[in-house]
């Protein structure tokens, strides 16, 4: 227990204050020996971190129970015990430590927000560190936050979009199903990963376009705010 304390740079009283807290997991026992090892270790680091962006003890204890519950990294990105990455997948997964990831959302990474990442399945974890699935997603998130919206509200807005996603991935796949015959049948995967461009750009304009319409929508109003609708404008002429 001295090396570990000496390590982290904390005093032996308050490693054992961090264990009564449940701050940290139990030391694996061999009759009256615990060891400690790199894992201890790599908690203690994370809880200075954290305690240094301004977290609570309870707020960590929290975001430790939370994280230990967690989904495996392989659960998360579909992989076998020796399976290899997903050649396929067009994302680039992203691994943090706790305090990387409370760096991204300052002030923002409570439990409750944890906890539903980590049930949406944009976070799963490995060992000491957290892996986000999508380096695009993440940065994307970040941005939102920074530009004031709340992370569980980028959370709650993620897992709306993921249902309507998934439609479209469903509407598409059954379009290559009904229509591309025998190619479909013998290999489907093979057919939905060619094809998957044009379903990404089917998406990407449709959305574009709707959000012309939206933004089209928003500026007529503000121009008939300014200038009062037609009814409210002075007549002229006899």
């Amino acid at each position: 227990m001295e090396e570990l304390a000496g390590a982290a740079g904390i005093t032996v009283r308050t490693l054992r204050f961090y264990r009564e807290r449940k701050l940290l997991p139990p030391p694996r026992r061999e009759g009256r020996i615990a060891w400690y090892d790199d894992h201890h270790l790599a908690r203690l680091r994370t809880i200075a971190a954290l305690l240094e962006r301004g977290h609570t003890l309870t707020g960590i204890a929290d975001l430790a129970a939370t994280f230990e519950s967690g989904r495996d990294v392989g659960e998360l990105l579909g992989l076998g015990e020796d399976a290899a990455p997903a050649t396929w997948s067009e994302e680039t997964p992203v691994r943090l430590t706790p305090e990387a990831l409370a760096d991204y959302f300052a002030g923002e990474v409570t439990s409750e927000n944890l906890a539903a990442a980590l049930d949406l399945g944009y976070l799963g974890t490995d060992g000491d560190e957290l892996v986000h699935i999508s380096r695009r997603l993440l940065d994307v998130s970040a941005a939102l936050v920074r530009e004031g919206v709340p992370l569980a509200a980028v959370l709650g807005a993620g897992r709306e979009v993921r249902k309507h996603t998934e439609a479209m991935a469903e509407l598409f796949t059954g379009l290559v199903r009904d229509h591309m015959g025998a190619e479909a049948t013998a290999d489907p995967a093979a057919s939905l990963e060619r094809l998957r461009p044009l379903a990404k750009s089917v998406v990407d304009a449709e959305l574009s376009m709707a959000l012309d319409r939206l933004i089209r929508t928003a500026r007529a109003k503000a121009q008939e705010c300014a200038t009062g609708s037609p009814e409210d404008r002075p007549r002229t002429g006899y």
